[in-house]
């Protein structure tokens, strides 16, 4: 796979659709072309401790942010046409569905590739096939772990390597 966008959220709280930051990196040709990262404010607009734990962001952080619909806008004309790679897909793409769903915005039908599941077939061997573990194995450190675009990165990096 030579052509695809890196997606990778983080939420503010347990519900799916409180996506409160996002990273994505598009890849052509093989090679990473754009990059784009935003805070959103999360729906339900809360944070739970655990959520804060992981990434370190709160209500201070987003607060000023824009609705989702509104970072959509931006995203979309990027990814057009691409398939989406995540680690652990069926997160971000329960995140993306869930978040539609609540702006009740017609939901495109995303095409979705997971790394986790591609790193767990190649890479037997790992101790485990968490985000950072991949992207050591594919010679890619991630300094950043839980920033969406840090997040975006390795998975676009572990995807050119074993896609």
């Amino acid at each position: 796979m030579r052509d695809f966008a890196a997606i990778d959220f983080e939420t503010a709280n347990n519900e799916r659709s409180s996506v409160c930051s996002v990273g994505v990196v598009v890849v052509r040709d093989g090679e990473i072309t754009d990059t784009f990262y935003s805070l959103i404010q999360p729906e339900p607009n809360y944070y739970n401790y655990w959520c804060r734990q992981v990434h370190g962001l709160s209500c201070a952080d987003t607060d000023d942010a824009p609705v989702f619909p509104k970072v959509w806008e931006q995203i979309e004309p990027l990814i057009e046409g691409l398939p989406l790679v995540a680690h652990n897909s069926p997160f971000d793409e329960g995140c993306l569905k869930a978040v539609f769903r609540v702006y009740q915005m017609d939901y495109p039908d995303y095409r979705f590739c997971d790394t986790l599941r591609v790193s767990r077939r190649k890479l037997r061997n790992l101790p485990n096939h968490q985000l950072q573990t991949v992207a050591q194995a594919c010679g890619f450190c991630l300094e950043e772990h839980h920033h969406a675009l840090a997040d975006a990165l390795a998975c676009a990096r572990i995807a050119m390597e074993l896609l």
